[in-house]
């Protein structure tokens, strides 16, 4: 028992760190981490899973959906921000659990991020697809049916190679380096964040206010559900904190990076989600490109392809970030001995970990070529809460542990903010499908045997 909750304390982190004279490039201040921030959130959540969610399960009552979800990740933020500040290294997450609650804990957060961070990359590169599909019909050049879709999607599709191909460039910008994917990210950001505001603008003069009656049409469980679907469109704020040690005084710039994302994403999402319900009938926003489908049942069909373009970039910056995140976790771990060793080398040109980068980009593309969003995005949403649960839960240990530690950002009114995230993210977790919890099952089981019989002894704690 002692070996499975030996901790991890601060100064030995950076401790660390400072030995090993950071080997990632610090690179990012708080304007990047904050691009880095709303280019993670807003894209497959506002792009898609906005339309999806309404039609199936919460009609207009969307907005309740996406306030209760912004809710329980506004006081994860505050968490993770303190935890940032106090613990600037990579892995995030369970970086945390393993100051606070101990290895085997860390583990299993450890474990669980890799999961997160490889389903969004996979449910984020199937939802640009279908955008991209979208756009190259537009133009009168459609692909192929056999290479635009998952097995079993589309009749006739074999593989979804618009998926394949776009997770593979962006892992090669990420191996290339951490300032260079800052600035490809900037770019794409501002792109679709000019597409969500000519949307509000034009979508807002053709609101019919009975589209929104009845305001409730699957009651409170439906928004319920829908808050647990939708909950995928906020996964990013917490990835922001993955690139601690590659962010100059992260003490000060990781809260401001992470609060302000989540913020400003936030109003965008509610007013989003309001004019889109607003402008068509929930029902008939249940579509690969929702937004683009219902600008062209109000006869905007210049607007469709502007958003369809819109969409396309933020999706990218959205999976240009996830597949940033996996990488990190795996390097933090590695280095921690709790995986092998070769996994955190890093490259001695771009100084990036360029192997479990390419692992990461090689295990997406392949699964994205072949599974549905829908899976991909359910499954990644309950190793978040998970992960988001152990969060809040360990900013109330530390306080305990360590009250004499200097913080340059103090998450408010502690236990009752870490308590209300825990609390949320488990009325959430609740609301999910049976089998997303039996495939979550499998998955830590798996992570058990690999610790068990690797990490429990080749760990630097072990060695210690």
């Amino acid at each position: 028992m002692k070996r499975l909750f030996r901790r991890k304390f601060l100064h030995h982190m950076l401790e660390e760190i400072d030995m090993e004279k950071h080997l990632l490039d610090r690179s990012l201040n708080a304007f990047d981490l904050t691009i880095l921030g709303i280019g993670a959130i807003i894209g497959v959540g506002v792009f898609v899973l906005t339309g999806t969610a309404s039609a199936r399960f919460a009609g207009p009552g969307i907005v309740f959906s996406f306030v209760i979800a912004g809710g329980a990740c506004f006081f994860t933020a505050l968490c993770y921000a303190e935890f940032a500040s106090l613990i600037p290294v990579a892995g995030s997450a369970y970086n945390y659990a393993y100051a606070t609650m101990g290895e085997f804990i860390a583990w299993i957060i450890g474990w669980d991020l890799i999961l997160e961070y490889i389903v969004a990359s996979i449910a984020v590169a199937i939802g640009w697809s279908g955008y991209f599909v979208s756009i190259t019909k537009a133009m009168g050049i459609p692909l192929p049916v056999w290479c635009s879709g998952a097995p079993g999607t589309v009749p006739g599709a074999l593989v979804n190679l618009p998926a394949v191909f776009i997770v593979l460039f962006l892992t090669a910008i990420l191996i290339i380096g951490m300032k260079e994917s800052a600035r490809f990210t900037s770019l794409m950001v501002f792109v679709k964040l000019l597409t969500v505001l000519i949307f509000i603008c034009v979508g807002s003069i053709h609101i019919q206010p009975g589209n929104w009656t009845p305001f409730l049409p699957f009651g409170i469980k439906g928004v319920m559900t829908g808050a647990a679907i939708i909950f995928f469109a906020y996964i990013g704020f917490d990835a922001v904190s993955t690139a601690a040690e590659e962010t100059k005084n992260p003490q000060r710039n990781m809260p401001i990076g992470i609060i302000l994302s989540l913020v400003i994403c936030s109003v965008i999402y509610i007013v989003f989600s309001v004019i889109l319900t607003g402008m068509v009938s929930y029902k008939e926003l249940n579509h690969p490109a929702p937004v683009a489908h219902a600008l062209n049942l109000v006869g905007i069909t210049w607007g469709s392809a502007l958003v369809s373009v819109g969409a396309v970039s933020g999706i990218t910056s959205v999976l240009l970030v996830m597949l940033m995140g996996q990488p990190r976790v795996f390097f933090s771990m590695s280095r921690d001995g709790l995986l092998w060793p070769w996994i955190s080398k890093v490259h001695p040109r771009f100084r990036t970990p360029y192997l479990s980068q390419l692992i990461t980009g090689i295990v997406v593309a392949t699964f994205a070529g072949f599974i549905d969003i829908g899976t991909a995005a359910e499954l990644c949403n309950i190793g978040t809460l998970f992960a988001f649960s152990i969060v809040c839960g360990g900013i109330v240990i530390l306080r305990r542990t360590h009250p004499e530690i200097a913080r340059s950002f103090r998450c408010p009114l502690v236990p009752l903010i870490p308590l209300l995230g825990i609390c949320f993210c488990a009325s959430l977790m609740l609301s999910l499908p049976k089998i997303t919890w039996i495939r979550f099952v499998v998955w830590l089981i798996v992570g058990f045997f690999i610790y068990f019989f690797y990490g429990i002894n080749h760990s630097r704690m072990a060695r210690k």
